[in-house]
């Protein structure tokens, strides 16, 4: 939305404040806090960063690192990096929806394993103790030691396979808490 308005907006500041009532409601609270903050009389780079640490995600980094840059440098291509960034965005999502499926199904069979085995577990446990007798034995107590420690070690395996380490951030550690100094968008056009 921001890239459309760009052209039609007197700058990114002002597409930025035009846009924000119509802001995807995932980020519309964080957009709305922007869109204050530069009426305020915040500076752009700055209130684009405090954007970037409320969203906290790396995808909204990489987007308003291009923001961050065309502000303070006067980017002339802006409207196709956002469009192109807009495509990776949405090729992002729909992998994680596709890895996000195959995570639920991981997360179905290690269920299922869990529940089998200490189901089975437990019915040997209360209907057929004299099939547990070889593990009344010291011998037999290290093997079930074993065993249990095998199962422990494959169920920690396998929940470790439904997670996904994120990319790292690209603000990670940039971010003040704070404040810049407030200037006005008269006041940065009359310094340079």
């Amino acid at each position: 939305m921001l890239r459309d308005t760009l052209a039609a907006a007197a700058g990114l500041e002002q597409a930025i404040l035009a846009t924000s009532a119509t802001a995807p409601t995932a980020i519309r609270l964080q957009v709305a806090d922007l869109a204050s903050g530069l009426e305020r009389g915040e500076r752009l780079s700055f209130a684009l960063r405090r954007l970037a640490r409320d969203l906290a995600d790396p995808t909204a980094d990489l987007v308003i690192a291009a923001l961050i840059l065309s502000s303070e440098r006067e980017a002339r291509q802006l409207a196709s990096l956002l469009g192109e960034l807009a495509a990776t965005a949405r090729a992002h999502v729909e992998m994680h929806h596709r890895i996000e499926a195959s995570r639920t199904r991981t997360r179905t069979t290690m269920r299922v394993v869990v529940i089998t085995t200490l189901t089975f577990a437990g019915a040997l446990t209360l209907f057929d103790r004299q099939f547990l007798t070889p593990y009344d034995s010291v011998t037999g107590q290290l093997l079930l030691l074993l065993i249990g420690a095998l199962f422990t070690v494959a169920f920690g395996w396998l929940r470790r396979m439904t997670r996904i380490a994120e990319p790292e951030r690209f603000f990670s550690g940039l971010e003040s808490d704070s404040p810049a100094p407030e200037t006005t968008t008269t006041e940065r056009q009359e310094a340079t």
